[in-house]
């Protein structure tokens, strides 16, 4: 199993915001305490690659993960969707056994 992975549509997407932000192409997702769930997903962009983070790469994206929060999205997924209630990053994550109606908090 991946530690962690980014789908093809969020890499397009990290891409064209840095691109237009002028930033590297590198996804920063941190896990924090909080949200009706008891953790939330916090996204940006990041500037460097800190020695204690994972990171995977696709299409030239790099997608980082500090050690502590590696353990709450193990073998997550990242995504971009885009659907009737707008676009956001998804985080498909296996180790969450609950979550909430928007997606960006979750329990494990």
């Amino acid at each position: 199993m991946t530690d962690i992975d980014i789908t093809p549509s969020a890499a397009a997407r990290v891409a064209a915001i840095a691109a237009k932000q002028g930033k590297p192409a590198i996804l920063r997702l941190a896990v924090e305490g909080g949200g009706c769930s008891g953790f939330q997903y916090r996204f940006g962009l990041a500037d460097q690659i800190d020695a204690e983070d994972v990171s995977v790469e696709r299409d030239g994206v790099t997608l980082v993960v500090d050690d502590v929060s590696l353990d709450l999205v193990r073998g997550s997924a990242v995504d971009f969707v885009s659907d009737l209630g707008g676009a956001a990053f998804k985080v498909t994550n296996p180790n969450a056994t609950a979550g909430c109606g928007c997606g960006t908090s979750f329990s494990v």
